[in-house]
């Protein structure tokens, strides 16, 4: 069953689609829409778009509205926002203030808000998850995705779909709610095999390093479809000492198969600042490792690129790749080291399928595409 043929059974479609992208996300919201208009035209529909204008405009005060310019009655909504694009802007007693993630939720609720009840039912797609990071009590701390996820459903949301989450178990906070922790392992492949020419994705040529015990999961998946050898870095930390709301690591403790000679694949969720990240190449490189790759799916980069261009030019990076699910710099997109893994199209089938209330292997099977991707890569 093609994707076509799945979101343009008219009989089997709950409501029709309306998607608004949120400021911080037009590009990809631009991106999705384009995907459901040509197979719309492909399925003999002749929508000229479904995105729905809205805006959420601010006062020079800073208080602000949202409101939505076209109908919502009886759609099937999807949201889509990017509580981690700073590029957005606005103006606060005549001073400019970039967005922040607690700006970037606010106006999600006033968009959720403006729909007033009217659409048939309101799925959120949020990549990033707006307080994802703090996402358990250690201490006397607040529990900010939690509480977040909790809010949304009560304000009638039906859905949720994420990507790569930090940490999956914050789900738990809403049981009776539909939430997708999607893994873009498929589009990161595909990438890794386009982008590298004469990568040789064999047991003795290619090794996948989790940077930590909690990024060994998603790191174990690619070693198992791949075939491959797993190694782990353990984080030793400073627990007696607090840096910016952290304990400081110490030193990063290989544990592992020799990976002399051997390209290697690092995948985690988030680059922030960098600097864990380098280390690990670092300390790769001692161990006579040949290319190092790191993926993240949000590359935030918030120290900047110069530590990495140099890591570069010396050789100890050979080449980063992240998603579009996120803001990234034009300074990022333009460097010869940056590989950008386009998610929307995926994001199009999932529209497709949460549309028709069918799960998404029926519209796509992200096992059986990287297995035919694998086939045809070891047959080239």
């Amino acid at each position: 069953m093609t994707a076509s043929e799945v979101l343009f059974n008219q009989e089997s479609s709950v409501a029709p689609v309306g998607i608004i992208a949120m400021e911080s996300a037009k590009e990809l919201g631009g991106k999705i829409n384009d995907y459901l208009v040509d197979w719309a035209k492909k399925g003999g529909n002749s929508t000229d778009t479904f995105l729905i204008e809205a805006e959420c405009p601010r006062f020079s005060s800073g208080d602000g509205k949202g409101y939505i310019k076209s109908t919502v009655r009886g759609k099937d909504l999807y949201i889509i926002v990017d509580v981690g694009n700073y590029n957005c802007k606005y103006k606060l007693f005549s001073r400019e203030n970039c967005m922040s993630p607690d700006d970037h939720f606010q106006d999600l609720k006033r968009i959720i808000q403006a729909a007033s009840g009217k659409a048939h039912r309101i799925t959120v797609i949020m990549p990033i998850l707006y307080g994802g990071r703090q996402h358990r009590r250690n201490y006397r701390e607040s529990l900010d995705c939690a509480w977040a996820l909790q809010e949304l459903e009560r304000m009638g949301v039906s859905n949720i779909i994420t990507f790569d989450a930090h940490d999956p178990r914050v789900q738990n906070a809403v049981p009776l709610m539909g939430i997708d922790n999607v893994m873009p392992t498929y589009q990161v492949l595909k990438s890794v095999i386009k982008n590298i020419k004469d990568i040789q994705l064999t047991k003795d040529k290619f090794m996948i390093v989790s940077p930590d015990e909690g990024a060994l999961n998603r790191n174990m998946y690619y070693a198992s479809v791949l075939g491959v050898e797993l190694g782990m870095f353990y984080k030793r930390r400073d627990y007696s000492t607090i840096v910016d709301g952290r304990n400081p690591i110490v030193a990063h403790e290989y544990l592992g198969n020799p990976v002399d000679g051997k390209d290697i694949f690092i995948a985690d969720d988030i680059i922030s600042s960098g600097e864990s990240m380098l280390d690990l190449a670092y300390a790769l490189k001692k161990k006579n490792a040949r290319r190092i790759f790191a993926n993240a799916t949000y590359a935030i980069f918030t120290n900047g690129l110069e530590k990495f261009d140099k890591a570069y030019a010396d050789g100890y990076i050979d080449g980063v790749f992240a998603t579009n699910l996120t803001y990234r710099t034009p300074e990022l997109l333009s460097r010869e080291w940056f590989n950008e893994v386009d998610v929307s199209k995926y994001i199009a089938y999932f529209i497709a399928a949460i549309n028709h209330d069918v799960s998404i292997s029926s519209v796509i099977d992200p096992h059986e595409k990287i297995k035919t991707l694998l086939e045809n890569y070891n047959k080239k």
